[in-house]
C-alpha cells in the first residue's frame, strides 16, 4: 500500500473590519478631540476674565501672553517643563508688613495647556541659595544641581548649595511654608524672588490673595527691610584680604 502525503493546507477565513466602521471610529475620535478643545476653549476663556476682572480690581497690569516673562526664573515648576510661556499674566505691586513688593501672577502653558498657576514675590536681595520645597507626594525635577537638604515642616528641601541654604532654614522659615497650604505642589526661593505654584482648578483670585500674602510674609522674613541689602555686601567686600597686602 502506498501512501501519498499532501500538503494539505487550512486557511482561515479573514474576519474583516467594515469600512463603515472604522469611519464611525474615526467620527466619534473627532467628536470627541472638537469637545474637549471646546472645554478647554470656554474653561481658558473664563479664567482669562475672571483673572482681568481681577486684575483691574486690583489696578495691576494684565496681559494675555508672555513668552518671555517665564524665562526670568529656571527652578521650581518651570525645570519640570521645557519650553513654556506664560498666561492671563498680572502684574503689579502689593504691599506686605514690611512695605511695596512686585509681584506675578500667570499661567504656565507647556504643550497646548496650562499646567501651573505661578505667582511671585520680589525681594530687594538675592538669596546665597535657591531652595525648593516640594510637598512629599510631587516627582521633584532631577536636576544634578540640587542637592537634599531633608524635611523642612511638612515638605522636602532641595537646595543649590547646602552650607549657604542652611541657615536660611530657620523656624520661622518653617512656620511660614506652613501657612503656605497642601494645595501649593512647591515653594521656592530663587534669586531675589520667591514663588510658588498651584494647580490651575485651584487658583481663584480668593485663593491668589491669600498666597500672595503669605508668599508677602516669606519675604518679609528673607528680606526684612530694617535691614540694608547693601550692607552685608558691603561688609563682605570690607572684610576680603586686600591682594596688596604683604
Amino acid at each position: 500500500m502506498i501512501f501519498e502525503f499532501r500538503d494539505v493546507r487550512t486557511t482561515l477565513p479573514r474576519v474583516g473590519i467594515p469600512a463603515w466602521l472604522w469611519f464611525l471610529v474615526a467620527v466619534v475620535a473627532i467628536v470627541a478631540g472638537v469637545a474637549l478643545l471646546i472645554s478647554n476653549r470656554s474653561q481658558r476663556t473664563s479664567n482669562n476674565r475672571e483673572r482681568r476682572r481681577w486684575a483691574a480690581l486690583r489696578g495691576w497690569q494684565f496681559a494675555e501672553v508672555d513668552r518671555v516673562l517665564p524665562t526670568r526664573w529656571e527652578r521650581g515648576v518651570l525645570a519640570q517643563y521645557g519650553t513654556s510661556s506664560a498666561t492671563d499674566v498680572v502684574a503689579g505691586s502689593t504691599f506686605t508688613a514690611d512695605g511695596r513688593r512686585q509681584v506675578y501672577v500667570l499661567d504656565l502653558e507647556a504643550g497646548g495647556k496650562n499646567v501651573a498657576v505661578l505667582v511671585g514675590v520680589r525681594c530687594r536681595r538675592t538669596t546665597p541659595a535657591t531652595i525648593e520645597l516640594w510637598l512629599p507626594d510631587v516627582p521633584v525635577p532631577q536636576d544634578t544641581g540640587l542637592d537634599l537638604l531633608g524635611p523642612v515642616g511638612s515638605r522636602y528641601a532641595f537646595v543649590t548649595e547646602v552650607a549657604a541654604a542652611r541657615p536660611l532654614v530657620t523656624a520661622d522659615l518653617v512656620d511660614a511654608t506652613e501657612e503656605i497650604g497642601q494645595d501649593v505642589t512647591v515653594v521656592w526661593l530663587e534669586n531675589d524672588w520667591v514663588l510658588a505654584a498651584m494647580h490651575p482648578a485651584d487658583a481663584d483670585p480668593a485663593r491668589l490673595e491669600r498666597l500672595l500674602r503669605d508668599l508677602g510674609d516669606l519675604a518679609d522674613l528673607v528680606d526684612p527691610f530694617d535691614s540694608d541689602p547693601n550692607e552685608a555686601k558691603a561688609q563682605d567686600e570690607a572684610e576680603e584680604p586686600s591682594e596688596h597686602i604683604q
